[in-house]
């Protein structure tokens, strides 16, 4: 097969979130596995007004990424189709996450004319709209085929566009660039105590993400339990609302919170210093916290939403909750712990590398590109 020209639409850093981190992981290994890589980069995701609604704090301006996109802009999206027309890659794959990128992929594909894939982190809104059916029909309209990152996207993506290919992937594991620092170190570079069962809790903070079921876990386990959770990333929701529940549990001296965007180059102290990663969301498709957590060959504990349990590769990787519910949390804390005083030990292992997710997803996109010999 010849090496593709390949044009990625996505956010990248040094935009904020998983998507973009995803996005240069892949670039990268792209270009590792001997194929050409075009970013196309966002300059603005959202408009104040939409900031608001969704719960932005505003506090952190969304930064410039150098990118000629503006997702709310259709004359942007028409000018980086032309452009895209202009360069002719071999075929365009644009990170899709929610129902409104459908528009900008209708009109990627339509005035570029060059075939479009649609990697599917999520194929409609955490924080569902009304117009969702009508994007997943644009979608159809717009791709040539969807790349998946999870075994619940990929059963959405077959009842939602059934006549379009699919590639089913699973969501790699993210590595740090250097040795993590000792538990103990990293610890006091936190401020965090020192002995004890740390829990960790990471990223942006939503109501779907389930942390007032963790918090409320914490309380359901027994009594001199030395459990404490340590929650890192940006609220989405009133943060007051948390403390007032940490308060009416007694949980104050158990549950330590650092609020605000974690930069890549602390986020690697959080999992250092941590036992076990939770992720007690109501609902998900797959999750990037995951993946960092794998990596850093720290234990999960999550619910049975969506594709979590994936995430769980064997019992020694981790523990899976009988439920979305606090009471089911807090049996799986226990387990954790249980195996933890029977002196077993958790080994982790990695999931697919990032080389292997890009020569699978670079065969499936040389489909239809005369890219195949």
């Amino acid at each position: 097969m010849k090496k593709l020209q390949i044009a990625l639409i996505s956010p990248f850093p040094p935009m904020p979130g998983g998507i973009s981190r995803f996005s240069s992981e892949l670039s990268r290994a792209f270009r590792a596995t001997g194929h050409g890589l075009h970013p196309v980069g966002f300059r603005a995701l959202y408009p104040g007004f939409l900031l608001r609604i969704l719960g932005v704090p505003p506090s952190r301006p969304e930064p410039a990424a150098g990118g000629t996109l503006v997702l709310f802009d259709p004359l942007s999206w028409i000018r980086t189709a032309l452009e895209l027309r202009r360069r002719r890659p071999d075929v365009i794959l644009i990170a899709y996450w929610a129902g409104f990128l459908a528009p900008l992929c209708f009109v990627i594909r339509r005035l570029s004319g060059i075939r479009t894939v649609a990697l599917l982190h999520n194929l409609t809104s955490h924080e569902s709209f009304f117009f969702e059916p009508l994007m997943r029909r644009l979608l159809f309209l717009s791709v040539d085929g969807v790349v998946t990152l999870s075994e619940t996207v990929a059963r959405q993506a077959a009842e939602s566009l059934p006549r379009t290919p699919r590639l089913e992937l699973q969501h790699p594991d993210y590595a740090f660039s250097c040795e993590p620092p000792p538990k103990e170190e990293a610890r006091r570079q936190l401020k965090l105590p020192l002995d004890g069962t740390l829990l960790l809790f990471f990223g942006y903070v939503r109501r779907y993400k389930g942390l007032d079921l963790l918090i409320e876990a914490l309380a359901l386990l027994p009594s001199g339990s030395d459990v404490r959770l340590v929650v890192a990333g940006e609220f989405y929701e009133p943060l007051e609302r948390y403390r007032k529940l940490i308060s009416s549990l007694g949980l104050e001296d158990r549950v330590v919170i650092h609020p605000g965007y974690v930069p890549a180059g602390r986020t690697q102290l959080y999992f250092a210093a941590a036992d076990a990663c939770v992720l007690p969301y109501r609902s998900a498709t797959q999750s990037g916290v995951a993946g960092i957590a794998r990596g850093s060959r720290l234990p999960i504990i999550v619910t049975p939403a969506g594709s979590l349990a994936q995430s769980v590769h064997g019992p020694s990787s981790g523990v899976i909750a009988g439920g979305c519910t606090a009471p089911a949390l807090a049996g799986a804390i226990e387990a954790f712990l249980g195996a933890a005083s029977l002196g077993l030990e958790y080994c982790v292992d990695g999931g697919l590398s990032w080389e292997g997710f890009a020569r699978s997803a670079a065969d499936f996109l040389a489909e239809g590109t005369g890219g195949r010999p």
